[in-house]
């Protein structure tokens, strides 16, 4: 009989954010794959957890999906962990999830943390329609090619950073979407030192130069949506400067160009130059 792989969310700080029914299913399993197995024992150990722990992770995922895919064949039940939250979300996993589908195996989700969610229903912002994006970029050229794609969504967008580069993403942020945005910034979330802020990026960007010890942890940034008097200065923007640039340039290079002065997609702007 063919085993299952469960896909199992376990606390991203605080470890009574665990389900009953998830350490149940980490208990009755064969094998439990971890990101970090030292982090994970620290869980382990506190539930009385004793199953079979293994590495899985970016790095080895998709050396180990077939073998463990073999094994789930041979009727072994799988659970597989990240190091905090939902697996899969800005962690390893899909390629084992995909293989599993494909193969015919049941893939069961067993729900809990996750920070993206809880920061946004705690963050103040819209949450009837959100975007998550995950890590931005680390090179600052990348990341604000990225970021001004996203000017004029008209939905909460939300990001991942690193303590390392939370301050000079801030500072791109403000470059790109300006001083009005309302921005919540969530770090070390359901631990001791857990912050939640929501406030203009002037102010945020003031709270963490204040002091260094503010830019550690691992953060979730969340931006509100455009609002439409945004958008609707961004149209009229590309309504008077498309038809100056496809004089000069190409459509494509036009469209380019327009794209990243309004921050309106450059498909959109695209097919706006070529129908001129």
């Amino acid at each position: 009989m063919t085993g299952k792989l469960f896909i199992v969310a376990t606390p991203i700080g605080n470890l009574s954010d665990i389900t009953l029914r998830a350490i149940d299913i980490l208990k009755s399993v064969d094998i439990v794959l971890a990101e970090d197995t030292r982090h994970s024992k620290k869980l382990f150990t506190h539930y009385e957890i004793t199953t079979s722990i293994r590495a899985f992770h970016e790095h080895n995922e998709r050396e180990k999906t077939d073998s463990i895919i073999a094994e789930i064949n041979d009727g072994k039940d799988v659970a597989l962990i990240s190091d905090a939250g939902t697996p899969l979300i800005s962690d390893p996993g899909f390629v084992l999830v995909s293989t599993a589908k494909k193969e015919g195996i049941d893939v069961v989700p067993i729900p809990g943390p996750s920070a993206l969610i809880t920061a946004l229903s705690a963050s103040g912002l819209a949450i009837d329609k959100f975007t998550f994006f995950g890590f931005l970029p680390s090179r600052q050229a990348a990341r604000l090619k990225m970021l001004q794609a996203k000017t004029n969504l008209k939905e909460t967008i939300i990001f991942y950073e690193s303590p390392k580069r939370i301050l000079s993403t801030l500072e791109d942020l403000l470059k790109v979407f300006g001083a009005s945005r309302d921005v919540c910034i969530a770090k070390e979330l359901t631990k001791s030192f857990e912050t939640i802020l929501t406030n203009k990026l002037p102010n945020l960007i003031e709270y963490f130069i204040t002091e260094e010890s503010h830019q550690k942890g691992e953060f979730v940034i969340l931006v509100s949506p455009a609002d439409k008097i945004d958008i609707d200065e961004a149209e009229t923007q590309l309504e008077m400067l498309l038809p100056i640039l496809c004089s000069e340039m190409g459509a494509a290079k036009a469209a380019k160009l327009a794209s990243k002065i309004t921050g309106i997609d450059k498909k959109n702007c695209y097919k706006r130059a070529i129908a001129l």
